[in-house]
């Protein structure tokens, strides 16, 4: 990895800083040349501290370090994506980015779709379906689950894809339903995956 640090005057060059699980950007800092070989060498990431005019290791007070996972170049080599496990919140305010963000994954539509199933869960909406099934309790809604388990699985037997992604589109559906009646969501499944990935 062979860097521009001369393209600034004051020789840094800025470190965007990513969880390396959920995406969310974390943090931005500026790094030196030997703020980078440090955190090369100790993967915890290390900065150049404008203000303080010196190098400082994120958490070196706190504990709350950012562990390396990756580095990387933009294309004109004067910018870095630093990818990492957080150990801890990374703003020095105690939020988990320095955009008051919480640092959980984002699966695109299904969380889009978990925030709609959260709002009708207590809204008790007449004409709508997932409030119907959170009024009938926990009883019906892990039938509806199995049911459209049986029909996935029917499905997949035969030969009809369109038939077969519409009963997973329901069953993935219910599931969703189903975690939220037990107090759960999405992320709650990927910690126990990633657990185990480990």
């Amino acid at each position: 990895m062979k860097l521009n640090f001369s393209k600034s005057l004051d020789k840094l060059i800025p470190a965007i800083i990513q969880d390396n699980t959920t995406k969310k950007v974390l943090m931005l800092g500026y790094m030196n040349d030997e703020a980078l070989n440090i955190t090369k060498k100790t993967k915890k990431v290390t900065f150049y501290s404008r203000s303080k005019k010196r190098l400082w290791t994120k958490g070196e007070e706190s504990g709350n370090y950012l562990k390396l996972i990756t580095l990387k170049e933009d294309c004109d080599k004067d910018a870095l994506l630093i990818q990492v496990e957080p150990i801890g919140p990374t703003c020095h305010t105690g939020n988990d980015t320095c955009w008051g963000e919480l640092n959980n994954s984002h699966f695109g539509f299904f969380s889009e779709l978990e925030n709609i199933i959260s709002n009708r869960k207590t809204s008790n909406l007449d004409s709508s379906y997932i409030s119907s099934l959170f009024n009938e309790g926990i009883n019906k809604i892990a039938q509806k689950v199995g049911e459209e388990a049986v029909e996935t699985i029917i499905e997949a037997k035969d030969d009809n894809t369109e038939q077969f992604l519409n009963e997973s589109a329901d069953l993935l559906f219910h599931l969703l339903v189903l975690l939220q009646a037990k107090g759960f969501k999405l992320n709650d499944i990927e910690r126990i995956l990633l657990n185990r990935k480990k």
